[in-house]
């Protein structure tokens, strides 16, 4: 069983699942947290059970989230680095035809969600001088007509930052890491020809992998059409 333990959240789909088998395969283990038990059932399985433990739950809910870590950190023997990958966007786009509705749902994932990720993992990354690693966006570094999926990323971005510095007073390290569009189940439709969830996975196992004396803070990664 490996000495290094990632936990991910969002990790049933998409970026996190990427990430969880490219950070298997550099020698992590991984923790795995997704509303989708039986995503993450199969993706253990894939992974192998020596390396993967599936723990289903709602990133919306500290509660649940503590308990997860709870669970990783006995499981695994304690956590040296957290994703906090989980996030969505909205269908209905700008302020004038926004869905009040759409943009809680949505503040409470990309928002609150993020929030309550690095305080459920804070503890056990402080005793381990760990990693904390967040999904932005290319959005959260530009200003669009009307976008509130991107004023959440804006918010990511600014946090990400402000807990850098605070993680940095106790040995810790955090990295943003911000893709352009990728071709992820996030959209109802394909996106041929943007990012793919592997090229995001790589960027956060070399952020993880960099040297103690190196600290990645903020990766972008678009895609090149």
């Amino acid at each position: 069983m490996s000495d290094k333990t990632l936990f991910i959240t969002g990790a049933s789909t998409g970026i996190g699942a990427a990430t969880a088998r490219a950070a298997a395969q550099a020698g992590w283990s991984v923790a795995l947290f997704a509303r989708s038990a039986d995503k993450l059932d199969a993706l253990t399985r894939e992974i192998g059970t020596d390396r993967a433990l599936a723990l289903p739950g709602d990133v919306t809910d500290l509660s649940a989230l503590q308990g997860a870590v709870r669970d990783a950190g006995a499981h695994f023997g304690g956590l040296q680095a957290a994703f906090a990958n989980a996030g969505v966007g909205l269908d209905a786009p700008g302020v004038g035809g926004g869905d009040p509705e759409e943009w809680r749902h949505m503040m409470e994932i990309n928002v609150m969600g993020v929030l309550w990720t690095a305080k459920a993992t804070y503890d056990a990354l402080k005793d381990s001088q760990g990693h904390l690693v967040i999904t932005g966006s290319s959005a959260g570094e530009r200003h669009m007509p009307g976008s509130v999926y991107g004023a959440s990323k804006w918010f990511v971005h600014g946090f990400a930052g402000n807990i850098a510095e605070e993680m940095r007073e106790w040995g810790g390290r955090c990295t943003l890491i911000a893709p352009g569009m990728v071709d992820t189940p996030f959209f109802d439709e394909p996106k041929p020809g943007k990012l793919r969830p592997e090229d995001v996975a790589e960027a956060v196992v070399h952020a993880l992998q960099a040297p103690r004396r190196a600290e990645v803070r903020k990766t972008v990664i678009l895609p090149t059409d």
